[in-house]
């Protein structure tokens, strides 16, 4: 785990859709007279990074600096973004506020545990290509203070289809490695990104594919590599590990980490946090995956959007 000693080094540019994760935590002791569900009796509340965010939120947690740029309604939810920014120490930030559209807000009812049920507010529609253009006009200069770039796709309409090639492309001429978590079943706007980090189903969907086809990830990972001309590809498999391909080698199979899985919410977070920062620090897509997938199990043993830090990592290997 030497390679972690050199995070704090890099700066990591996360472009994408911001959300924030409120939780209501409570209990059940009853059922509603009223409706067969159950009764939730409020404890506490919280409010944390999510989308986005909470990619950023990982990174500052691993110690490296990240830069964070996404798009936010002209409403009342966007003015507690400050603050919850801050609460994840991230202190370089730039949201837009667009009015007419409602910022992303993921409210989660948790009783002893599980999620009892999620309410989200948000405008999905996508930004005008004038509207596009403009950001991309605004994300450009941040190009010159970083080393590396995350685009976090969570198909909330802010990362348009050109907006997302015209920063692949700009990334590409500053020699900046560029890595997305994409979403859609129409991956070409991600061509010729450094590494893309789909989950297996939103993989085979992208390809075609069934998701119960022999060689599921295999088949997709080659078939994206080539069609995206990707340099790799890290397909996620939940309590499965997680698949590194590059073009040219040998699939690597990592096994999941987790000793027990509370809550998945964020992994997909984590992961890509976690591969970006090793990867500025110059470390092979293998080294870089490997410490991915133990960050991922460590987020995944907890309840809640957490993002993974520095002192969890430390723990494990002390007791490994």
């Amino acid at each position: 785990m030497n390679i972690t000693e050199n995070f704090s080094d890099v700066k990591v540019l996360v472009i994408g859709d911001v959300m924030l994760d409120r939780y209501w935590w409570g209990t059940v002791d009853r059922i509603s007279p009223e409706a067969p569900v159950p009764v939730v009796s409020l404890n506490r509340t919280s409010l944390v990074a999510g989308g986005a965010a909470n990619v950023a939120a990982n990174v500052a947690g691993l110690g490296a600096i990240p830069f964070l740029i996404g798009i936010t309604g002209d409403d009342a939810d966007a003015k507690l973004f400050a603050g919850v920014l801050k609460d994840a120490n991230i202190t370089n930030f730039k949201l837009f506020k667009l009015k007419g559209r409602k910022s992303t807000v993921k409210t989660r009812i948790i009783a002893h545990n599980q999620q009892v049920v999620r309410l989200d507010q948000e405008t999905s529609s996508e930004l005008t290509s004038s509207e596009a253009a403009g950001l991309f006009d605004e994300i450009r200069p941040y190009f010159d203070e970083i080393d590396i770039v995350i685009i976090s796709d969570y198909a909330k309409g802010f990362l348009t289809d050109d907006l997302v090639r015209n920063l692949i492309g700009y990334a590409n001429k500053q020699n900046k490695m560029i890595l997305a978590d994409p979403k859609g079943k129409d991956y070409s706007k991600y061509a010729f990104a450094t590494l893309l980090t789909p989950n297996q189903r939103e993989a085979a969907d992208a390809c075609g594919i069934e998701h119960n086809s022999v060689n599921l990830v295999e088949r997709s990972g080659d078939f994206l590599l080539e069609k995206l001309s990707l340099m790799a590809l890290l397909i996620t498999q939940g309590e499965k590990g997680m698949t590194l391909l590059e073009k040219g080698k040998v699939p690597e199979y990592l096994q999941a980490m987790a000793r027990t899985v509370y809550d998945v919410t964020g992994a997909g977070d984590t992961a890509i946090a976690t591969m970006a920062i090793a990867l500025g620090c110059g470390t092979g897509f293998l080294r870089a995956a490997e410490i991915a997938n133990l960050a991922a199990g460590l987020v995944v043993e907890t309840v809640g959007t957490t993002p993974v830090t520095m002192d969890m990592i430390r723990s494990y290997a002390a007791d490994h």
